[in-house]
């Protein structure tokens, strides 16, 4: 029941810091493993106990050298079918703007996700990522800008190229 019910959430959120459904499907799956050793509160809010925890296993995750290997390989491979001219590159699972999502930094990544895809308010992303309401904001005002950009170049990238 409870895996049920959160999963899914978990999972995007993973996704979103990791930007691979593997690696986001392993960190889902640690997490409830911690989760059934963790010392866990009845009183508090169990959604956002679980986002927590994976918010913490994908940033562990991030720094791991795992992750900054399969990075290099991707940038890698990336690299190589881009300087191909046929056009094949497609990205089939993702949308023009969640790949701008995933362009953004982690710090502006964060609270885009939390606040429009998680729909948690400032409130609780401020005490989810254990910072202050107005540098959610900031962070929210920022990311919104560097995403207006990222489109705008993206929309006229696609244009250029039809």
């Amino acid at each position: 029941m409870m895996i049920e019910e959160h999963a899914e959430h978990m999972l995007q959120l993973a996704y979103f810091y990791t930007k691979d459904h593997y690696s986001a499907e392993d960190i889902v799956q640690e997490v409830f493993i911690k989760f059934m050793n963790a010392q866990y509160d009845e009183r508090g809010n169990l959604r956002a106990f679980l986002s927590r925890m994976t918010i913490n296993q994908s940033k562990d995750y991030i720094k791991s050298w795992a992750y900054k290997k399969i990075q290099l390989k991707e940038k890698w491979t990336v690299e190589r079918v881009k300087k191909r001219k046929d056009g094949l590159l497609v990205e089939n699972e993702k949308t023009l703007i969640g790949e701008a999502i995933l362009e953004l930094p982690l710090l502006y990544r964060e609270p885009i996700i939390l606040y429009y895809f998680q729909e948690l308010s400032i409130h609780e992303i401020a005490i989810l990522l254990h910072t202050s309401e107005n540098t959610i904001k900031t962070r929210l005002k920022r990311a919104r800008e560097k995403l207006k950009s990222l489109l705008k170049d993206e929309v006229w990238e696609v244009l250029e190229h039809e």
